[in-house]
């Protein structure tokens, strides 16, 4: 078969796969089937596998484009299990976008890689699962140390084998029970004595268990929205400063001065924050000026995407001013309305360096955004409020498609639970339920995974990884 008539996913792919710009070194790499060709063409002999030659890059006739390291690793041991070239040169853009020409050239049937196409392959070809693939970008994006270590761990299996440890446990059990269903007038002692249920809770508690370890490293991986709402002039742009420690947002006590939002991202152990301050929040009867009037219906936007609402009042005004405690009622009860029931409200008091004194609450945090008095408590009741438990050491990094497949198996296991504890068993809906179950756990490793979904998940990635 010719080149030419290779599909898409076995054509050879060539991409440069350092960042954009100058640099002491960038890189060029190709993988394909059999690459001898272009080994040949381009460095001018054959390479011993897995050893950096230096080494002149050979244009069409022969003249040097420049001097590197080449090193060839053969299939099937090689990131993609195809053959892979990598062509380490001086990292000038000129230099790289020729060594690219030229291996387009050499290479009949080669092309362009795609985004995350040489991952994309590694996992077809059994290099990583798709848990595992998925990981190598979450490295490269980790915003913290903390995600970075979990990322590795993922990308090392950690996450993988939990989830294979179940599904292993899930085709026992399904096995078990369809067995089962070819002599339904043993069906009762059979399962007794199998301990059909011993299994499914074993496997219930299993799943919970991985389903908050997941969602741990979601939270690293994706981090939390916290809105910051309040009244005009309660210190929502003062605490924005205070936690991220810088100046962003102007400070003024000319209420209104905040008009749009105005975003910052911090860490607090390991966790990204992206904290948003809104411009103040009032009644529409109470302000004529249409800007501020925009400003405040982007403030309501932002509340009904946040992760948390840290709602700020205002210590010194609080009880002392009947217009400013009735702006705060309408307030609680517009945000009730239209936050998502399952978003927490976190009642952050400020102002407590003014003396005023903060009656026994114990939904609520005292601060001092022009201090920083409180603000180490606020930042503990912000990791609490998003769920986070686990210390970094022991979490691997997971995605919002993982927990929802982990949280869809879940469900599927309680309707098996049911099903089994029914007079007579229902084995066929039992049955059914298993098979749902085990799908949505081999939905995470990429075991049944649609091609749309993959496409999505490596168009996501760099070029040339």
């Amino acid at each position: 078969m010719s080149m030419q008539a290779l599909s898409d996913r076995d054509a050879p792919i060539v991409a440069v796969a350092t960042a954009p710009g100058r640099g002491a070194v960038g890189i060029v790499r190709a993988s394909g089937r059999d690459l001898s060709s272009l080994i040949v063409a381009l460095c001018g002999t054959a390479l011993a596998p897995r050893h950096a030659t230096h080494l002149d890059f050979l244009d069409h006739d022969g003249r040097a484009i420049d001097r590197g390291l080449a090193l060839h690793f053969p299939a099937p041991h090689s990131y993609t299990g195809e053959d892979v070239l990598e062509l380490q040169a001086h990292g000038g853009p000129v230099v790289l976008q020729l060594l690219l020409a030229r291996c387009l050239a050499a290479l009949p049937g080669a092309r362009l890689a795609r985004p995350g196409e040489f991952t994309e392959r590694a996992f077809l070809n059994d290099k990583l699962d798709l848990a595992q693939a998925e990981a190598v970008a979450d490295l490269i994006d980790a915003s913290t140390e903390a995600a970075a270590r979990s990322a590795g761990r993922a990308l090392a299996g950690a996450f993988s084998k939990q989830v294979d440890t179940l599904a292993q446990g899930l085709v026992t059990l399904r096995t078990l029970v369809e067995a089962t269903l070819d002599f339904p007038e043993e069906e009762i002692d059979f399962l007794e004595q199998a301990d059909a249920a011993g299994q499914l809770k074993a496997l219930q508690d299993g799943l919970i268990a991985l389903t908050q370890q997941a969602r741990q490293g979601a939270l690293l991986r994706e981090g939390l929205r916290v809105v910051i709402a309040g009244q005009p002039n309660v210190g929502k742009s003062s605490l924005l400063n205070a936690l991220a420690g810088a100046e962003l947002a102007i400070v003024t006590p000319i209420p209104g001065t905040t008009r749009d939002r105005v975003s910052e991202s911090i860490q607090i152990e390991g966790v990204p924050l992206h904290i948003t301050d809104t411009a103040g929040l009032r009644p529409d009867a109470h302000t004529h000026d249409e800007v501020e009037r925009i400003g405040i219906g982007r403030s309501w936007g932002a509340i009904e995407t946040a992760d948390v609402v840290l709602f700020l009042h205002d210590l010194t005004q609080h009880g002392a001013d009947a217009a400013y405690d009735a702006v705060e009622r309408d307030i609680t009860a517009e945000i009730a309305k239209r936050k998502p029931a399952a978003v927490p409200l976190l009642n952050v008091w400020n102002k407590v360096d003014a003396g005023a004194l903060l009656k026994a609450r114990p939904d609520a945090v005292a601060v001092s955004a022009k201090t920083g008095q409180g603000l180490d408590a606020l930042r503990r009741a912000l990791l609490q409020q998003a769920g986070w438990q686990s210390a970094p050491d022991g979490v691997f990094i997971a995605r919002a498609r993982h927990v929802q497949a982990l949280q869809r198996a879940e469900q599927h296991l309680t309707q098996a639970q049911g099903h089994l504890q029914q007079a007579p068993f229902a084995l066929d809906l039992l049955a059914e339920g298993l098979r749902l179950a085990h799908e949505a756990l081999c939905e995470i490793t990429g075991a049944f995974t649609a091609d749309d979904l993959l496409g999505e998940i490596f168009s996501s990635f760099c070029i040339g990884k």
